[in-house]
């Protein structure tokens, strides 16, 4: 079996997150970036995620290859924007290191990934089994973890962790495409 990733999503923008993002961007892939909504109009709902991605921009050393990759990033917020992880072919959840958020949130992203979507967590202190633990088969055999040492960019390694259901296969590749396409 191969899957393609052509597009990703991270939830969450703090550093991990919106380095992630980055990373992804660099490589060519267009990423939504998603964090929780504030209140007020549909612009500054996405404070927070506006704010954790010029921080990317922003950071020393860089984050992004160029200025112009983080044009491959789209932003929005949980409230407003998770039904778009429907289109998402990899989704790296990013938020704090907290089994019941998490745990909330993916059983949100779980109603809305499309079917062979694979969803991974940056965790690097909770058991991964016990995040996905009563989710569908479907989503425990393309559920790991994915974990990216910061800064992302720099750490030329990135910690792999399958849970109990993960199908094993060692073919997945990852395409890019070249420019980013209407969300």
């Amino acid at each position: 079996m191969k899957q393609r990733i052509q597009k990703a999503a991270v939830l969450g923008a703090g550093t991990m997150g919106a380095r992630i993002a980055a990373h992804l961007a660099n490589a060519g892939i267009p990423c939504l970036l998603l964090d929780i909504a504030t209140a007020g109009d549909s612009r500054s709902r996405n404070r927070i995620v506006q704010a954790g991605l010029e921080a990317a921009r922003k950071s020393r050393p860089a984050s992004f290859f160029t200025p112009d990759t983080s044009r491959l990033i789209h932003t929005g917020n949980f409230e407003d924007d998770l039904a778009k992880l429907a289109e998402i072919d990899w989704i790296i959840e990013a938020v704090s290191e907290n089994l019941e958020i998490k745990r909330n949130l993916l059983g949100r992203v779980e109603q809305v990934r499309r079917p062979g979507a694979i969803v991974t967590t940056n965790t690097s202190g909770l058991p991964i089994h016990a995040i996905a633990e009563g989710f569908s088969q479907d989503f425990q055999q393309h559920w790991a973890g994915t974990h990216f040492f910061n800064p992302p960019r720099y750490m030329k390694l990135m910690e792999l962790i399958p849970g109990p259901q993960t199908l094993p296969t060692p073919s997945r590749k990852c395409a890019t495409t070249a420019s980013a396409k209407a969300w």
